[in-house]
């Protein structure tokens, strides 16, 4: 009687599970890296808005109040957006009694290597209408 061993056959496959454990793992982390990505481009859209808006807020007084210093509408955006991001915030115009002020922020990157932009920009505009102070 002849007992039979596995050890002949199982010789080839030796390896196999590690590979496609490695091969899984790529993709899982391409996968996730992406959907971070993903999530800092909508922050960063988000925070674009934020600023935009706080910007407009700011330059739509036409006069402060008795006492009080005239608001910057640039370090008002600037102020709106999270340190790590460096928004750009411009006036763009306006007119008919209302201020109009953009920002844009570079998308920062989460892969090690590549830019802040690299994904592109998030721009926002935001219009606001020209308030008069109450006393």
């Amino acid at each position: 009687m002849r007992i039979s061993t596995r050890r002949g056959r199982d010789r080839g496959d030796r390896g196999q599970v590690a590979l496609e454990y490695i091969g899984f793992v790529t993709i899982l982390l391409f996968v996730g890296l992406a959907a971070i990505q993903l999530g800092v481009a909508a922050y960063a859209a988000n925070q674009a808005g934020t600023a935009a808006r706080a910007a407009a807020r700011a330059a739509s007084l036409d006069e402060p109040r008795a006492g009080e210093p005239a608001p910057d509408p640039v370090a008002a955006g600037t102020a709106a957006v999270s340190g790590w991001l460096k928004p750009q915030v411009a006036p763009a115009g306006g007119g008919g009694g209302g201020v109009t002020y953009t920002v844009t922020i570079a998308i920062p990157s989460v892969i090690p290597g590549l830019g802040d932009g690299f994904f592109g920009t998030a721009t926002r505009t935001s219009t606001m209408p020209k308030l008069r102070p109450q006393n």
